[in-house]
């Protein structure tokens, strides 16, 4: 009986200790700062542009994709594509209309911005009309100080081609200085450029004439129930022409934009 005692006790006192311990345990954890282990914070892309670039309804059924509707499956996963390129707006009417508004609102630093305008900045209407080296490069310069300001990383492209070929089958420049103006404009202040103008003229130039039907929104009549004549677009792409657009931009990452290049998926 007496053994008995003693060892009750015994067993109290190891309890007792035991407690005292996680207590003192648990009062250290709690007075004990976290080291910082959160990986950097993937980053949004964000895209601005025009219809060459637009994320297009896929249902019902129909050719048309923009390049930067397929973009996001280029990245590894976490880093995020917004894409806001819209059909018909130019450098001038994308912030007339709130577009760029939409961009600056959600823009965190880290964050990309790819600015690619000059299809409907040569248009004739005063809501879209600028000019190469005048309003149309100011306009993309003050694009490149906003996102900046707020440590932002800015991005410049220039418009992918138009399947215009001559009669001797040569491809036909269809933007002129709107070309010129944003390599000058991203040697000037130092932002890396996606020649995609360049880039995409390689490519319908090696293809030829009927090669490059390919890439762009051609469908044959009662191809597509919402296309019951068909349709010949030489400006906007398909599914393919988009993906190959896409292969052109990743490679110009490469080359020009290290840092983005960082979260291209391999």
């Amino acid at each position: 009986m007496k053994a008995k005692s003693i060892w009750l006790i015994l067993t109290g006192m190891v309890l007792c200790f035991a407690c005292l311990n996680i207590q003192e345990r648990t009062s250290m954890a709690a007075r004990t700062p976290k080291s910082n282990t959160s990986k950097t914070r993937a980053p949004v892309i964000f895209m601005a542009g025009d219809s060459t670039m637009e994320s297009y309804r896929i249902i019902p059924a129909r050719p048309l994709r923009g390049w930067g509707q397929m973009f996001h499956m280029y990245f590894k996963d976490g880093a995020t594509v917004d894409n806001h390129g819209a059909s018909g707006r130019s450098s001038k009417s994308f912030r007339d209309e709130g577009l760029w508004k939409r961009i600056m609102d959600n823009l965190r630093p880290g964050d990309y911005v790819i600015i690619q305008f000059g299809h409907n900045d040569k248009k004739g209407d005063p809501a879209r009309h600028t000019e190469p080296f005048g309003t149309y490069k100011e306009n993309l310069a003050r694009f490149v100080k906003e996102v900046r300001a707020k440590r932002g990383k800015p991005i410049l492209a220039t418009s992918i081609v138009r399947r215009y070929f001559d009669e001797k089958g040569k491809l036909q420049d269809s933007h002129g200085d709107y070309i010129v103006a944003v390599r000058r404009l991203a040697k000037e202040q130092n932002v890396p450029l996606l020649d995609l103008e360049k880039r995409s003229r390689k490519l319908v130039q090696n293809m030829g004439p009927e090669h490059s039907k390919k890439l762009y929104q051609w469908a044959d009549p009662k191809e597509y129930a919402g296309l019951p004549e068909g349709i010949k677009d030489d400006t906007h792409l398909n599914a393919y022409g988009a993906s190959r657009i896409c292969d052109l931009a990743v490679e110009e990452i490469q080359k020009n934009a290290p840092d983005l290049a960082k979260w291209l998926s391999r």
